[in-house]
C-alpha cells in the first residue's frame, strides 16, 4: 500500500486505485474513537524508553502521544 500523508492524497489513491492488486489480508481493523480529550497524563521516562517510542510511532506514521494513547486503549480493553 502506499504512503497517504495527506486527506487528498488517501481521496485520489480511492477513487483511482484498484484495490485488487494489493494484498488486504494483513489488514485489522482500526477503532477511530472519536471523543473529547480533556485530562492530562504527565510521566517520567528513561530516555531509551521514550526514544524508542517517538520511533515506533514514526514508522507507524502517527505522533508519539497518539502511540501512547494506543498502547493504553489496548493494555485496558
Amino acid at each position: 500500500m502506499p504512503s497517504l500523508r495527506s486527506d487528498a492524497a488517501a481521496e485520489r489513491f480511492v477513487a483511482t486505485a484498484d484495490l485488487t492488486e494489493y494484498n488486504l489480508s494483513g489488514f485489522k481493523p482500526m477503532p477511530f474513537k472519536v471523543e473529547p480529550k480533556s485530562a492530562a497524563l504527565n510521566m517520567r521516562l528513561p530516555p531509551k524508553l521514550l526514544d524508542a517510542m517517538k520511533a515506533e510511532a514514526r514508522a507507524r506514521g502517527i505522533p508519539c502521544a497518539r502511540y501512547v494513547r494506543m498502547l493504553l486503549e489496548k493494555a485496558v480493553d
